[in-house]
Order: structure tokens, then sequence, then C-alpha cells
């Protein structure tokens, strides 16, 4: 073999290596970024792409993927120093690779770092009960915070969600004691509340019974007196008809005291039509 065959040789497969080396494939979804002799050059799209061989490199591969971060949980402090559990989900996609790879070192750990910051910055602002029940709003705010910022680094962020917002553990218990004490108290109003009204009606009810019976004792009275007078009216001076009429009363009344259980011995006037017309103011004629 002559020499210049060999020059040939060595010719061709250093030719046949640089196309190797040149040919560069690009899966769909990703995107690689090349450098020339150390500086930025271009990105290379998903495809078949060539590249001058020991002049330029590949240094990244990204993904041009929408991608999904998890905020790890951590402990934040509200404006009126609760602490509480906040975490969170967010969505990102790379739309400058050039900027996702020089821009930030690791730009999925930028992120992280940026939600948790901003997550914290927004609910020291606000109180435990806006915490708990705004969860929109804090969305809302946090992917305006962080959007400007990540755009910077080529990075578009698709959503963010707050995946969960809950008091820590001593926090809960001490929610959950809080809550136990005040429906003791409650109950404990209900109850004095329902003692109170129980004797205001028992109180009203006896003031209405005793003023009833005040009512019942005069009209009675009355009724006596009216007839009374209608009797003496109608009598006018015969004493007979009032002794009769006194007198059965008074026989009555000795009945019924005889009725009664606790009666031993009644004792009855020996001269009755004397004690009638006592009863009745006369003098026995």
């Amino acid at each position: 073999m002559t020499a210049g065959m060999i020059i040939i040789g060595i010719v061709g497969a250093a030719l046949a290596l640089a196309v190797i080396l040149g040919i560069k494939i690009v899966p769909q979804g990703e995107n690689d970024v090349v450098e020339r002799l150390g500086r930025y050059h271009r990105t290379l799209r998903p495809g078949l792409n060539f590249i001058v061989p020991f002049i330029d490199s590949v240094v990244a591969r990204v993904s041009m993927k929408e991608q999904v971060l998890d905020i790890a949980g951590q402990e934040v402090i509200t404006k009126d120093n609760v602490v509480i559990i906040a975490n969170a989900v967010a969505f990102i996609q790379v739309a400058h690779p050039d900027r996702a790879i020089y821009g930030i070192e690791d730009y999925e750990l930028g992120i992280v770092n940026l939600v948790q910051t901003t997550l914290r910055s927004i609910i020291g602002e606000i109180e435990l009960d806006a915490a708990l029940s705004s969860r929109d709003e804090i969305r809302a705010r946090l992917k305006a915070g962080i959007s400007d910022n990540i755009a910077d680094w080529g990075i578009v962020l698709k959503n963010v969600e707050i995946q969960d917002i809950r008091p820590s553990a001593t926090m809960q218990q001490a929610m959950e004691e809080q809550a136990a004490a005040e429906r003791r108290r409650r109950a404990t109003v209900t109850a004095a509340d329902g003692e109170k009204q129980a004797a205001i009606l028992e109180a009203e009810g006896k003031l209405e019974a005793a003023r009833r019976e005040a009512e019942a004792k005069v009209a009675l009275a009355e009724a006596d007196r009216k007839a009374i007078r209608l009797v003496g009216s109608a009598i006018g001076e015969q004493a007979l008809p009032a002794h009769f009429l006194v007198a059965g009363r008074y026989v009555k009344a000795m009945e019924a005291l005889g009725a009664s259980e606790n009666a031993k011995t009644i004792l009855l006037p020996a001269d009755l039509l004397a004690a009638v017309q006592g009863l009745l103011g006369k003098e026995k004629g």
C-alpha cells in the first residue's frame, strides 16, 4: 500500500467522522443549545440538524414540554401570627432554551424557591381566616408575582395552584380546643336562657293566677254583698225567712265539716235560733 493511499484513507475516515459528528437528530419536544467556540451559537429544533464538528458543540438539551413542579409544603406565618402549612404546584414551559440555560444555573430550583418566597410574602400580609378562604386570590397574586421574574429566564408560567393551606398541628389542636370551649359556652348560655325563660313564665303564671284569684274573690264578695242587700230588702223586718236562710247555710257548713276526715268532734250551739239571730245582728224575740 502506497503512502498516497494511506493519506487518502485517513482523509476519508476523517471526513466520515466529521459527517457523523456533524449530524444531530433532535427528538420531538426537545431543543438542543449549541455553542461555537464557547459562545452561544444557535438552538437546534426537532429533526435532522447539522453542526460544524470540533467547532460547534451541543451543551444542553432542553425539554419544551409543559412541566409540573411540586412546591413542597412549608410553614408560613400569617398577619395575625398563626403558623400554617402551605404548598403549591406550578405548571411551566420553556419558551427560550438559551435563556433557560444561560439566564439561571437551575431554572427548576429557581422557580421552586421563587414560588415559596412569594407565597410566604403573600400569606404574611393576610390573616388566618382570609388565608383559609381566599385561595383564588392568593393564587392570582402568586401567579402575577412570579410570571415576570421567570419570563427573564425564557420560561412561561402556564398556571399555579394552591394545593393545600392548613393550620399547623399545634394550631389545629388549639383551634379544636377553642371550638370545644365555644360550644360549651354556647350550651351554658342556652341552658341559662332556658332556665331564665322558664322562671319568667312560671312567675308570670303565678302572678296571673293570683290576679285572677283576687278578681274572683272580689267578684264573689261583690256578689255576696248584692245578694245580702237583696235578701235584706226582700225580708225587711221579717226574721223568720232570714233565720231559715242562715240556718240552711249553717247546717250545710256543719255537714261539710262533719264529712272531713280531720274532724273528730263537732260542737253545735244549744240554742241554734239564738246563734242565727246573733249572726243576723238581731236579738231573740
